[in-house]
């Protein structure tokens, strides 16, 4: 019987990470390109677009909204360094859980991931084509709807502007976009009447397959296939890329500040926690579940911990580094956004674009749109990295396939394969489903690896406590006894996992059972774990200083 809890020890990481060759990661990483590209995943859907959503939900309290989300990110975040400097390996949340709670856990964390970075990837993919299609807008382009978006996604938007013009021109006199003009069109799109749809489809004009619709995001798959493409030519390259795109993104969001501050008006703050949080604590938890995709990807530089020059120095600096930066500029957004528009008049679809167009401020809305469309390039980038890193670490450990999926490309020195897998599976994900489950999926599933990561970082400080730690956690102990930081981030990351609601917990339940019948019937005949001598993988404490002499 196979021993579902063998942990992989320590000192066969450590030796891992020691490793050089043709068949291994190029180590070109430092500090800033670390930074950068948690930067670049962090800074892009939740700026740009589910601000929007979240504002509805907490009001001008969005802005606890991110603190929130960013608190949780935060603790987790710090058990990430020192697990990223002590294991400098490629695996994030997968590797640490393998050393700690053992191989079925590991399992379900590397299948969580899969969650988490492929299907944000086609998430971001599918948000990004939305901007694009904005974006061509400004030189006068359109695409078919059919083309711009999946078939569900194209039907909702050719609906809503049958809605529109119906609205506008049965309510001359109402200033499209003013609340009113929200209410009646939503009222004309929730009848959905048979003139409505009738409309709708002629406007779709989709071509017919076995006499089924069908739509097909054609910028969302092209953008998924470019990405993969650079993450194939190199680490370095796609460093350089993302470092690019980061500066502009960020200036982007610094001139979102500078002007949007001169057009706040501070009453539409609220004069008290009523007008404030108009849903309570409530909605602000809630906005924060949602926001919370906004965060997604710091824990990606994790997985790039065997392309870092000096992991154990840099890796930290780029996780913290990186929330810091993201959390102060999600803050600040939050406040220019909710002051420059009553929290119920926030547009959902691209919220600070619109902002500024209802203040006649055209040439920046573009400008803004400019920056989303690099900001979610970036995001793309980096989920995509993470996503072929995780894998590679799975099949070095038999887990997975081991001549594809840890496959590197002998001039590249890339995982060439996982990559091009992971990168057409968003790119077909990202072209054919609706943004938004995907996006709430993979909150879930991320939270969950936060929170795993969490609990791992305290076993392995009782199981492995010489074990030399370039960075410790601070606070995992009050007085001795408490773990407080750990016990704060599983608090935080539970309570929006919990906010999500059911439907999106038995999603997670179906992906994770299907992850389990990959696991039983193929990973634990090939894992290399079960292969050692039980002694090695109980996760017994190491004998002081053994670790440190290998």
């Amino acid at each position: 019987m196979p021993n579902l809890l063998a942990k992989k020890p320590l000192s066969a990481l450590l030796s891992e990470a020691k490793q050089e060759g043709e068949q291994t990661l190029e180590r070109v990483l430092g500090p800033f390109s670390l930074t950068a590209l948690g930067v670049g995943a962090v800074i892009g859907a939740g700026i740009f677009v589910l601000s929007g959503l979240g504002a509805h939900y907490a009001g001008p309290g969005l802005m606890l909204s991110f603190i929130l989300s960013g608190l949780g990110c935060a603790f987790a975040g710090l058990c990430y360094a020192e697990f990223a400097a002590m294991i400098p390996l490629a695996g994030s949340a997968y590797t640490y859980a393998y050393a700690t709670l053992g191989e079925l856990f590991a399992w379900i964390i590397g299948w969580d991931l899969t969650l988490e970075y492929a299907m944000g990837a086609s998430t971001v993919s599918s948000g990004w084509s939305n901007h694009f299609i904005e974006f061509l807008r400004i030189f006068g382009l359109k695409m078919p709807l059919w083309l711009a978006y999946d078939h569900w996604t194209g039907l909702r938007a050719a609906t809503d502007i049958v809605a529109r013009q119906f609205v506008s021109a049965t309510n001359p006199a109402l200033l499209p976009g003013s609340q009113e003009f929200l209410l009646k069109l939503d009222a004309v799109k929730n009848a959905q009447t048979p003139e409505l749809l009738s409309h709708a489809h002629q406007l779709l004009n989709a071509p017919h397959l076995f006499g089924v619709e069908i739509g097909v995001n054609i910028p969302a798959f092209i953008i998924a296939l470019i990405i993969t493409t650079i993450l194939v030519i190199g680490i370095k390259e796609s460093a350089k890329f993302n470092a690019g795109i980061v500066m502009l993104k960020v200036s982007v969001v610094l001139f979102v500040l500078g002007l949007g501050s001169h057009y706040v008006n501070r009453a539409n703050w609220g004069t008290d926690w009523h007008s404030y949080a108009p849903n309570g604590f409530a909605g602000i938890g809630l906005a924060a579940g949602y926001i919370f995709f906004s965060y997604i990807g710091f824990d990606a530089v994790s997985t790039t911990a065997q392309e870092a020059k000096n992991p154990q120095r840099d890796l930290p600096i780029g996780i913290i580094a990186s929330l810091t930066i993201c959390t102060l500029l999600y803050i600040g957004v939050a406040a220019v956004l909710t002051g420059m528009v009553p929290w119920r008049e926030v547009n959902i679809e691209a919220p600070i674009a619109r902002a500024f167009l209802d203040k006649d401020l055209g040439w920046a809305s573009n400008i803004i749109t400019v920056g989303a469309l690099a900001g979610l390039t970036s995001v793309m980038l980096v989920m995509l990295l993470g996503q072929s890193r995780v894998l590679y670490a799975m099949a070095n450990d038999g887990l997975l396939p081991r001549s594809f999926f840890a496959s590197i490309h002998p001039k590249f020195r890339t995982p060439w394969k996982s990559t091009i897998l992971a990168g057409l599976l968003a790119a077909i994900v990202g072209s054919v489903t609706p943004i938004d489950d995907i996006g709430k999926m993979v909150n879930i599933g991320t939270l969950l690896a936060f929170v795993i990561v969490c609990i791992a970082v305290v076993v392995l400080r009782r199981t492995n406590p010489d074990q030399p730690r370039p960075f410790k956690t601070p606070g995992i102990y009050l007085g001795g006894l408490l773990p407080v930081v750990p016990i704060l981030g599983i608090l935080f990351n539970g309570y929006m996992m919990y906010k999500l609601g059911w439907i999106n917990w038995a999603r997670l339940i179906i992906w994770l059972i299907i992850g389990l019948v990959v696991y039983f019937f193929y990973s634990v005949k090939h894992s290399k774990v079960q292969a050692m001598p039980a002694a090695m993988t109980t996760g017994r404490p190491m004998v002081k200083g053994v670790a440190a002499r290998e």
